[in-house]
């Protein structure tokens, strides 16, 4: 990205890997639990030491209107192969999630929208905004 734009002045650094999330357009489902597909790469304990619960990983399901997932699936624990189980614009749904459950301070979203809504995809920007989160596109 240094040589998108000259720097003139000023000093660019790059972010430590923890302040930055990049969400392709096809996300990487592993295998898991539900709860698995929104927490990637942590895992259930790094879960529970950032003191996060189901209820809040719900609420973040609601911000894009999947929170009725966990029942129809078979509630967090069920294991499934996802990349499967979910449409193309489910499994970006997942990834935005994902995003808000990282929180970073930098994301690369590369047409990570591309199968879901005008309204789903103002959703992310809104709320990545509320969560201050910047956001870098990329487009094809």
């Amino acid at each position: 990205m240094g040589q998108l734009w000259p720097l003139f002045d000023g000093k660019l650094e790059k972010p430590k890997a923890d302040q930055l999330f990049y969400i392709p357009q096809r996300p990487y489902l592993p295998s898991g639990t539900l709860r698995d597909q929104i927490i990637y790469p942590h895992n259930k304990f790094q879960f529970l030491q950032r003191k996060f619960n189901d209820r809040k990983l719900k609420e973040m399901l609601a911000y894009v209107g999947m929170d009725h997932i966990v029942e129809r699936e078979g509630g967090w624990d069920a294991v499934k192969d996802w990349k499967n189980v979910l449409a193309g614009g489910d499994k970006q749904k997942i990834a935005m999630v994902r995003l808000f459950y990282h929180k970073p301070k930098f994301a690369i979203l590369d047409e990570c929208t591309s199968a879901v809504s005008v309204k789903d995809e103002e959703i992310l920007y809104t709320k990545s905004k509320e969560l201050g989160i910047s956001l870098i596109t990329i487009s094809h």
